[in-house]
């Protein structure tokens, strides 16, 4: 008797430009999913990236330089994001003749049906048959790796005082601005944090933060109360998850902030100069949910269902790969 034929796992690829929040939102899914994707990073050149996605001729031609070869054998699950991805997603799932299974994240701002499958935070106005709507953006967060990261920095950390505020930080970008002004205020918070309620304080910056922001409020932190990971080493942002009580992140990132909301702690979002029309209804959401409340200087405990849109959406992925086998 012939045994049965074990299972393969898919070949995925994940497709973006290398901006950290979108590269992470495609390796949480397949994360979740529990396939090892293959990560291709492009760097479109001229004339593509001057064109909207519908308008691109020979889209496979358009990664320059840089950019990681996107050439057969096709993968059996594309997770793609950002504009630069689109045309390109599109085009791979017809080189594929159709076999590759094409997950979009957020709005191609083309037709969903040129996917699989579109995931949307609900902020996007994009609906269809095959749009699935989240809350925020997808993630890498899993109590899991909370857990493990969590015991594995915890030693370093047991000298801060209690209650441990973790400061999430952005930077500067087309929506808001966030200048050595708002890191003196920022600074004079904490500092006022710590002589009231004797907090401890870690910090981490994104690839947005100002060097300057962080010598600011290394300025106005106790030494002794506080941690500011200064880019060297390996990176606390999940350990810095796991163990904080309260969480503060800036409302310039739509990831951080869906990071933060998935830990089921208490999330103020730091509110910056500027802002769009996404960026307000997405925090505005969140807000009305009882998940994030704006920050003022002092600290509340609440509770809130953590955001499990990641899970929800890799479920989805499953259910219609596993219908699209059967069929």
């Amino acid at each position: 008797m012939t045994p049965p034929a074990t299972p393969t796992a898919p070949r995925c690829w994940v497709l973006s430009e290398d901006k950290a929040g979108m590269v992470n939102q495609c390796l949480g899914l397949a994360e979740a999913l529990g396939v090892e994707p293959v990560c291709k990073i492009v760097r479109i050149r001229a004339p593509w990236r001057h064109l909207p996605p519908p308008l691109w001729f020979r889209a496979l031609a358009a990664p320059g330089p840089g950019s990681d070869p996107l050439a057969p054998p096709w993968p059996d699950l594309l997770i793609a994001t950002g504009r630069a991805s689109v045309a390109l997603s599109i085009a791979v799932r017809r080189a594929g003749g159709g076999r590759t299974f094409t997950v979009q994240i957020q709005d191609p701002r083309v037709n969903p049906v040129r996917f699989d499958l579109v995931v949307v935070p609900e902020h996007d106005r994009c609906r269809g048959d095959n749009v699935m709507v989240t809350r925020g953006a997808l993630h890498r967060v899993t109590p899991e790796r909370l857990s493990a990261e969590g015991a594995r920095l915890a030693p370093a950390l047991a000298h801060l005082p209690r209650p441990l505020v973790a400061v999430l930080l952005g930077g500067s970008n087309r929506h808001y601005r966030f200048d050595p002004g708002d890191a003196d205020r920022l600074g004079d918070q904490l500092a006022a944090l710590h002589r009231t309620h004797g907090v401890g304080v870690v910090v981490t910056p994104s690839r947005r933060t100002d060097p300057q922001v962080l010598r600011m409020l290394a300025g106005r932190l106790p030494p002794e109360a506080s941690v500011i990971w200064d880019g060297r080493g390996e990176n606390p942002y999940f350990a810095y998850l796991a163990l904080a009580d309260y969480l503060l992140v800036t409302c310039d990132s739509v990831s951080m902030v869906s990071e933060a909301a998935a830990t089921g702690r208490p999330v103020y979002v730091l509110g910056l100069r500027g802002g769009g029309r996404k960026f307000r209804a997405f925090h505005r959401n969140l807000e009305r949910a009882g998940i994030t409340r704006p920050f003022r200087g002092r600290l509340e405990h609440w509770e809130y269902t953590p955001l499990a849109d990641t899970a929800s959406v890799a479920a989805e992925v499953m259910r219609r790969l596993q219908s699209r086998g059967a069929s």
